[in-house]
């Protein structure tokens, strides 16, 4: 244990698994899990969140792709889909190229809406991360970036 290490808490897990990082990461994706559904206002808002994102950044883009970047199942995000589009928050359109494709597009509800989930999920980042400095989340999710961009092999 270094110096910059806690000591385990009483009734903490064996060290063992402690020791690995795939425990480690596999535990802090479920406390993070928790702490952004404590903060966002329905179940369903985290899938709902990152389609708007991508939506918002990349413009419009096949159901397919969007599944895809977002690496959820398809058959998933159509139930989504189709609450948002009945919400208000995104338009489904045939592709103009391929019309058997439908190609998805963010609309100003949509957009009002990401930028109040914002909100939400910076609060929710803030209490995940309230025991680290500053250049900790910074570091801390740059090594996470690093590990995500890593190509599947």
């Amino acid at each position: 244990m270094s110096e910059h290490e806690p000591a385990p808490q009483p009734g903490a897990p064996p060290a063992r698994l402690r020791r690995l990082t795939s425990w480690l990461l596999h535990h802090g994706a479920a406390r993070a899990n928790r702490v952004v559904g404590t903060h966002l206002d329905r179940p369903g808002d985290r899938m709902r969140y990152g389609i708007l994102a991508a939506l918002d950044e990349f413009g419009g883009i096949s159901q397919a792709e969007l599944c895809r970047r977002l690496g959820i199942d398809r058959g998933d995000a159509v139930t989504t889909l189709s609450g948002m589009e009945t919400d208000g928050l995104l338009r489904r359109e045939p592709d103009p190229v391929d019309r058997r494709r439908n190609v998805v597009h963010i609309t100003d509800a949509g957009i009002a809406r990401m930028r109040e989930m914002d909100t939400l999920v910076d609060a929710a980042q803030n209490d995940l991360l309230d025991r680290f400095t500053v250049a900790e989340r910074a570091q801390f999710s740059a090594l996470l970036r690093r590990l995500v961009d890593i190509p599947p092999p």
